[in-house]
């Protein structure tokens, strides 16, 4: 028998997971809000999971990806999950606290009345995961989930079948389904899911899923949370150390072979310093990976599919008059080769029309821009769908607040590139065609919370005033209210 075969047909899926979504939904109610120990034995029990299964995690997605880089995963799929879960950990009995609020006008604060704000867990949220962090944007969500005291159903991606398979049997093992759900399989069983009528609903994917994720929570009017991607651009000033630069812009290009939704997606560097730039990246590069092939460290793309798709950017773009520079320090052949490695590969002065500029790239090539001012860099940005990160390179802090001030992304790292949503206090998502709302500590808190707003009249009754018949009193008040 088949695996498709044997595996339970899409409708048998979407009605289990009807089913087990109004388990967790009556789950919630007759329980009621969980207290600050309950979620913090749920964030242990994440915790537990990833530390004890660690090894299997980065076997897992070694074999999803052909190769992917063992210590990369630590960093990123392990540690990277960790860390969020303790942040909530630490600090969810401050972010619980009610909310105090001033009363308007003041005078009813003088006679006893109050306001507040209160954090209520929504109910049960829905998270679509995606295949180049499976682990990572599946627990680092979680930790605000968790905090906030709600239940969760996740469906990850079918790209990473062995990375979803582990997640699904290791949820299983700690929690019931009242808790946390898994479901697994493809696109069909992804379009059930995001039509349940979630409390809320995370996606993280790409923007051209987006839309049918959005059209899919309209009907049920789930608030949606969606973390996409875009072309993050990096401007380095004329100030900047163009070896840390390059150091550090190569850095976030190789990480996960550029499979990285923040991933710097091209360069915008002074025409004076173009082969400067060159030059640094072919440094960085071959001291990071002084071969690639068979490196262990250099981590493949994640299947033929999108290999073909990042061949034909390249294709495209030298047919189109871009210089194509592959930074392959040991002058390896790939035509022949296991797995679906890429060298990292910088493009030229790109044009608008190729390929490689109209599309997120989620891959090891870099296209490099020039420019004559900062101004042109920044105008460069404007003209184009708002991106999830934005990196600045440089020592001019007023050509830097320049940068910053004009421009509108997600999140920006000056300096540095990605490193902005390492950051747990600060929150991460973008904006417009990048994103929809943010999450991460305290924010992802009060993402996956409702804020319920609670006002407490005073004792005496000071709105009698307010109660027909009216009079000169009523009017008194108007009068000294209604004015510039």
């Amino acid at each position: 028998m088949s695996v498709a075969e044997a595996s339970p047909s899409t409708p048998d899926v979407a009605a289990d997971m009807a089913r087990v979504l109004e388990r967790q939904h009556q789950a919630h109610i007759k329980d009621g809000p969980p207290s600050a120990e309950k979620r913090i034995e749920w964030l242990d029990r994440a915790i537990g999971l990833v530390v004890g299964h660690k090894e299997a995690i980065t076997d897992a997605l070694r074999e999803d990806f052909g190769n992917r880089s063992a210590h990369a995963t630590l960093l990123t799929d392990v540690s990277g999950s960790i860390g969020p879960l303790k942040h909530a950990k630490e600090n969810l009995r401050g972010w619980m606290k009610r909310e105090k609020r001033k009363v308007a006008p003041a005078l009813l604060g003088l006679f006893g009345a109050k306001a507040w704000v209160d954090y209520q867990p929504k109910g049960v949220v829905g998270v679509i995961s995606p295949w180049n962090f499976p682990v990572n944007l599946t627990f680092t969500p979680l930790a605000g989930i968790l905090a906030a005291g709600n239940r969760a159903m996740i469906k990850p991606s079918e790209f990473t079948p062995r990375t979803s398979e582990l997640m699904a049997r290791m949820f299983r093992s700690a929690y019931d389904e009242t808790e946390i759900a898994v479901f697994t399989g493809g696109p069909e069983v992804g379009a059930a899911f995001s039509k349940l009528a979630f409390d809320h609903l995370l996606f993280t994917g790409a923007t051209s899923v987006a839309y049918h994720v959005m059209r899919a929570t309209a009907e049920n009017l789930v608030p949606t949370t969606l973390e996409l991607g875009g072309k993050s651009p990096v401007v380095i000033g004329k100030s900047a150390d163009m070896k840390l630069t390059a150091n550090r812009v190569m850095m976030g290009k190789t990480l996960n072979a550029g499979q990285i939704c923040l991933a710097p997606d091209y360069v915008m560097v002074p025409k004076d310093r173009a082969k400067e730039f060159v030059s640094a990246a072919e440094g960085a590069v071959a001291t990071m990976f002084p071969t690639l092939k068979d490196n262990p460290d250099y981590t493949s793309v994640i299947n033929q599919r999108h290999y073909d798709r990042l061949m034909g950017y390249l294709d495209d773009a030298m047919a189109k008059g871009a210089e194509i520079v592959v930074l392959n320090p040991a002058k390896e052949d790939f035509r022949q080769q296991p797995y679906h490695k890429i060298p990292p590969t910088l493009i030229l002065n790109p044009t608008d029309d190729m390929k490689i500029m109209k599309d997120e790239i989620f891959g090891p090539l870099l296209p490099v821009k020039t420019y004559d001012t900062v101004d042109d860099a920044i105008g460069y940005v404007n003209d184009h769908p708002r991106p999830l990160g934005l990196y600045y390179f440089g020592a001019d802090s007023a050509e830097q607040d320049r940068v910053l001030t004009r421009t509108t992304s997600g999140g920006v790292t000056v300096n540095d590139v990605v490193m902005h949503v390492s950051m747990e206090d600060l929150p991460f998502g973008g904006i417009g065609p990048s994103g929809m709302g943010s999450y991460h500590g305290i924010d992802g808190f009060r993402t996956f919370s409702h804020a319920k707003a609670v006002f407490q009249q005073a004792k005496m009754d000071v709105t009698a005033m307010m109660r027909p018949p009216y009079g000169e009193k009523i009017q008194k008040m108007m009068d000294g209210q209604i004015k510039r």
